[in-house]
C-alpha cells in the first residue's frame, strides 16, 4: 500500500511553473521545428509516415500478421532512412540555431490587397521586359518552401516593384542571369540557380524555361518566364508550361493560382505560417 501511494505522489505531483516553463518550451520548439518543414517535400514524407502507422496499428488489431510483420519492417527501414531523407531540413534547423534565428518570426500570409499589388507588379514588369526582349525567369514561392534554391542565388529581401524586377534583369549586370525568386511581397533574391526539368519541351524553349518547368516539378511554386529570343511570356505550374500569355490572361493565371487554399484541419497547423 505504502507503495501504491509513493507512485501516486510521484505520478500526481503538485503543478508548478517549472512544469508550465518545461511544457513551453517543448511545445515552441516542435512548432518552429513544424515550421521548417512546413512547405518542404519533407511534409508529404511524413504523412506517408503516419499513414504507414495508422496501417501497422490497424493490422494489429485485426492480426493480420503477414501484413503487420512487412510494415513494422518497412518501418525500421525508415529509422534508417530518415536521417537522409530529412538532410535538408536538419541542416536548415541547425544553420538557424546557429544563427540565432530558429526562433525569429516566421513569413505571414499576404492579404488579398497585398497579394494584388504583387501580381500587378510582377505582369508589368514582364510587359516590359517582353517588349524589349529581355530574358527573364520570376518564381513565386506559394507553399513549399524555396530555401534551398534561394541559398544559391544573392538574397536580396527587397519590396517588390516593377522597375525593381526590371532591373534586375537588364542584360549584362551582376543579377541578369539565374531566377529572381518572390515571397510574399518582397524579392527573396536573384541569381538563383534550379533545377533542370527532363521532361521533353518544344525545341524553341531553351534552359530558362527548362528551369521555369524543373521548379514547378519540385514545388508548387509559379514560374513566369520571358523569351529573350522572342519576347513571348510563359507561366510554369505543377510541371506544365503555358505559352503565348498576354497581359490579361498572365494576370487571371497568377490570380488563380496564387488563391490561399484551405488545408484539412489535421494540418491547420502548418498551414497558419510559412511562405504563399
Amino acid at each position: 500500500m505504502l507503495d501504491q501511494f509513493n507512485w501516486l505522489n510521484l505520478n500526481f505531483a503538485p503543478f508548478n511553473l517549472i512544469n508550465l516553463l518545461d511544457i513551453f518550451i517543448v511545445a515552441l520548439v516542435l512548432y518552429k521545428l513544424m515550421l521548417i518543414i512546413k512547405g518542404t517535400r519533407a511534409v508529404q514524407l511524413i504523412k506517408g509516415i503516419v499513414v504507414l502507422l495508422v496501417a501497422t496499428t490497424v493490422s494489429s488489431w485485426l492480426e493480420l500478421y503477414t501484413i503487420n510483420w512487412l510494415l513494422r519492417q518497412t518501418m525500421t527501414a525508415l529509422v534508417v532512412a530518415l536521417p537522409i531523407v530529412f538532410q535538408p531540413e536538419l541542416r536548415r534547423a541547425l544553420e538557424q540555431l546557429g544563427r540565432g534565428k530558429f526562433f525569429a518570426r516566421s513569413f505571414i500570409n499576404l492579404g488579398e490587397e497585398d497579394r494584388s499589388r504583387m501580381i500587378n507588379e510582377v505582369v508589368r514588369a514582364v510587359q516590359v521586359l517582353s517588349k524589349n526582349s529581355i530574358g527573364a525567369l520570376i518564381v513565386i514561392e506559394r507553399v513549399t518552401g524555396l530555401e534551398e534554391y534561394i541559398d544559391t542565388g544573392i538574397k536580396i529581401d527587397g519590396v517588390i516593384s516593377s522597375e525593381f524586377l526590371i532591373n534586375l534583369f537588364v542584360p549584362k549586370t551582376p543579377l541578369h542571369d539565374g531566377a529572381c525568386i518572390i515571397r510574399g511581397d518582397r524579392v527573396a533574391a536573384a541569381a538563383c540557380f534550379l533545377p533542370l526539368t527532363d521532361a521533353p519541351l518544344a525545341h524553341d524553349l531553351g534552359t530558362r524555361h527548362r528551369a521555369g518547368v524543373g521548379i514547378t516539378e519540385y514545388s508548387d511554386a509559379l514560374a513566369v518566364i520571358v523569351s529573350e529570343e522572342t519576347g513571348t511570356i510563359s507561366l510554369a505550374q505543377e510541371g506544365e508550361i503555358y505559352r503565348m500569355l498576354d497581359e490579361t490572361t498572365l494576370k487571371q493565371k497568377l490570380t488563380d493560382g496564387l488563391q490561399p487554399k484551405s488545408s484539412p484541419s489535421f494540418y491547420n497547423l502548418w498551414s497558419k505560417s510559412g511562405g504563399s
